[in-house]
C-alpha cells in the first residue's frame, strides 16, 4: 500500500540547483522508471518548462526543446526510450485526449511529462510523481514532491 505521506521538499535557489535536481532525477529514471508519470504544477513562470529542458536535456536530448504549450505534446527519444512533455495549460475539452491519441501515448512505453495537469484531470492517469513548484519573495523555487504510486517512491528515494 502506497504511504501518502511521502512528501520531498527542496529549495531551488537558482537555475543552476534546478539543473542539478533534474540531473539527479535522470539518472534516477532507469530503463524500468522511463515509463513514468510526472506531474508538474505552478504558476506561470514557476520554472516548469525550465526544469523539463535540463531533465531532457540530462537525458541525452540535443538540440531545440522548446515548450508545448500549442503543439499540446512534443515527443523526444532518447537511448532509454521515449519521452513525451505535454502542457496541457490550453486543454479544455476532454474528447480531444481520444481525438490526439493521448490514451494511446499513456499507455505505451516512456516517460510523460506533464505541465498544467489539472487541466486533463479525469482523463490523465495517476501520475508517479507530482512536483509542485512556488516561487518565494526571493524568486527561490520553493519544491514539494509527491509520490503517488510504487514507482514514484523509487524515484523519490
Amino acid at each position: 500500500m502506497i504511504n501518502p505521506t511521502i512528501v520531498k521538499t527542496l529549495v531551488w535557489p537558482d537555475e543552476a540547483a534546478t539543473a542539478a535536481f533534474a540531473t539527479q532525477l535522470a539518472a534516477a529514471l532507469t530503463r524500468a522508471h522511463l515509463n513514468a508519470c510526472i506531474a508538474l504544477h505552478g504558476d506561470l513562470g514557476a520554472g516548469k518548462t525550465t526544469f523539463v529542458r535540463h531533465l531532457l536535456r540530462a537525458l541525452g536530448v540535443q538540440g531545440r526543446v522548446k515548450s508545448p504549450t500549442y503543439a499540446v505534446v512534443e515527443p523526444y527519444t532518447v537511448s532509454a526510450g521515449e519521452v513525451w512533455h505535454f502542457d496541457f495549460y490550453r486543454f479544455s475539452d476532454p474528447r480531444e485526449w481520444e481525438d490526439a491519441g493521448f490514451r494511446d501515448i499513456f499507455a505505451s512505453a516512456g516517460l510523460k511529462l506533464c505541465e498544467w495537469p489539472q487541466n486533463a484531470a479525469g482523463v490523465m492517469p495517476t501520475p508517479d510523481l507530482e512536483i509542485h513548484i512556488d516561487v518565494d519573495a526571493s524568486e527561490q523555487r520553493q519544491i514539494t514532491i509527491h509520490a503517488l504510486t510504487p514507482s514514484g517512491q523509487e524515484l523519490l528515494a
